[in-house]
């Protein structure tokens, strides 16, 4: 990274396996597989979190293609080829050099430490909800949030969260309200690939996504094009809005049943099952019904933008036992 930083990355307490590691030339090549760690790169894991964050290091080493690369790019952060991307639309965003540096270093270790934590999480639990705990408490990210927490602020009256496909996010953002991906710091993410495995960075958006809901302190917008129970805004997000809800009475659940029009307009349903500029509802029951109501009996099922949505609709209720 920059040969020098004026702030480098927070130590971390207990035995987090948080990183600091060494700097190197910006262009740096990247380190071919199996590379042996530097002297110097041990050195500054002992000192930042002790042995054990070494140990789990070395035993790193070996893994195979993509988990391998996610090695390699945390042991060289600027050999990834998205380092100038990023550098370059943090400086623009206004992020200062150090804050830069560390997040940077912080979301590659997280990625690197991801895959093992997801093999715990398969083989150690059966519940989903604790599988996903298990991925989210990667502290390279927890780390990364205390980094750039204060860049999750929005710039708007109130923040937005949706399910349905990222142009619900972009319908939200039109509306007046912020999601995570419109934050200084979402902004920046939200741009890159960092690694073309999902599965190893979908759990920091989840735990940037935990520190973005808990910065509410007026109503909350949920924008719904499908319903999951299981998806990270019904399992996660407004779970922990519920928490915030309870300190902050100010804070209040605006929902939104949102469908694509055949011109592929995304409007809302009322609950005279229209279709309108705006139409919302204060509890996700009721917003589900009106929701599911428009899909079952005006949805003529032709519709390609809505094709998706009705699938997963009528998939749902006939595993609930309800008859087409």
């Amino acid at each position: 990274m920059r040969k020098a930083v004026a702030h480098p990355v927070p130590p971390v307490s207990g035995t987090a396996a948080a990183p600091k590691a060494a700097r190197t030339a910006r262009g740096a090549a990247p380190q071919g597989a199996g590379r042996a760690p530097h002297p110097g790169e041990l050195a500054v894991l002992q000192r930042t979190v002790g042995n054990a964050a070494v140990t789990r290091r070395l035993q790193r080493q070996e893994a195979p293609g993509v988990r391998e690369q996610a090695r390699r790019d945390a042991a060289d952060p600027t050999g990834h080829g998205e380092w100038g991307a990023f550098r370059d639309t943090m400086a623009l965003a206004g992020f200062p050099d150090a804050v830069t540096d560390a997040a940077w270093q912080l979301v590659l270790g997280g990625i690197a430490e991801q895959g093992r934590l997801n093999d715990e999480a398969m083989a150690g639990f059966t519940e989903r909800q604790e599988q996903r705990d298990h991925r989210a408490s990667n502290t390279w990210y927890q780390e990364l949030v205390k980094v750039v927490g204060d860049y999750l602020a929005i710039d708007t009256p109130t923040l937005a969260l949706w399910s349905g496909g990222r142009e619900v996010s972009d319908y939200a953002l039109a509306k007046g309200h912020t999601p995570l991906e419109a934050t200084a710091f979402g902004g920046v993410v939200d741009k890159l690939t960092l690694t073309p495995d999902w599965m190893l960075k979908t759990p920091m958006w989840n735990v940037l996504s935990k520190a973005f809901v808990s910065r509410a302190r007026g109503p909350v917008h949920i924008f719904l094009r499908a319903y999951d129970p299981d998806s990270v805004l019904i399992a996660q997000e407004v779970p922990q809005l519920r928490v915030v809800m309870a300190l902050h009475p100010a804070v209040r659940l605006v929902w939104h049943p949102v469908y694509a029009a055949a011109d592929g307009r995304l409007m809302e349903v009322t609950d005279r099952l229209e279709l309108a500029a705006d139409a919302s509802f204060p509890t996700r029951d009721r917003c589900v019904q009106v929701l599911y109501d428009y899909l079952r009996l005006v949805d003529d099922g032709a519709n390609p933008h809505s094709r998706r949505a009705h699938a997963e609709m009528s998939a749902r209720l006939a595993a609930n036992g309800n008859t087409p």
